[in-house]
């Protein structure tokens, strides 16, 4: 059965490592016949929450802010998979990616108990770090947003020892597993 994934990619480089498994993921998961739309957060213009909880009062685009989460918005809700792409910056999600991630909670304000929609969720991220101890700060943030989420892990590609752009073009087995798990879904 086809599905439709949402992508978000948290890096600031148009043609960085964390792109690169973006675009392998999605000939897997597009090869397997699902479809994707995939969200480059640093060219768009997306402000931080405010945290006022007035939002959930529009469908189409619940939050009081209106810039261009209003283009994320209706993909998420028809998602049944969302990816976290983010290269690692300080043992964490970029901010560009936090940020958008922060202002989906107005979709959750749509209904009376504040419960998010149910997603299957996968996360991509390249990272100059390449030890267990280096992704532990990130797995223990991904673990615990899925779970308070009451979402379903589905799949995780840690490519490790990629600091420069273009870094992973060289590591075969990182971009395979990208695109494997792309089928897998």
């Amino acid at each position: 059965m086809s599905k439709k994934i949402c992508i978000l990619n948290g890096s600031p480089r148009s043609n960085g490592n964390t792109k690169e498994l973006i675009k392998s993921f999605m000939k897997g998961a597009e090869a397997a016949g699902h479809e994707t739309t995939c969200f480059d957060l640093q060219k768009m213009n997306i402000h931080g929450c405010l945290g006022c909880c007035k939002g959930g009062k529009e469908e189409e685009n619940p939050c009081v802010q209106k810039d261009n989460m209003a283009e994320i918005y209706p993909v998420y809700r028809q998602a049944d998979i969302v990816v976290l792409a983010s290269p690692m910056y300080y043992w964490g999600i970029s901010g560009q990616l936090k940020c958008a991630f922060d202002r989906l909670f107005a979709v959750a304000e749509m209904t009376p108990d504040y419960e998010n929609p149910k997603k299957d969720c996968i996360l991509l991220m390249a990272a100059e770090g390449n030890t267990e101890s280096n992704f532990a700060p990130v797995r223990a943030f991904y673990e615990g947003l899925v779970s308070h989420l009451n979402w379903k892990n589905i799949g995780i590609v840690y490519a490790g020892g990629n600091m420069d752009a273009g870094a992973i073009l060289n590591k075969a087995e990182q971009l395979n597993a990208a695109e494997e798990l792309g089928k897998s879904v």
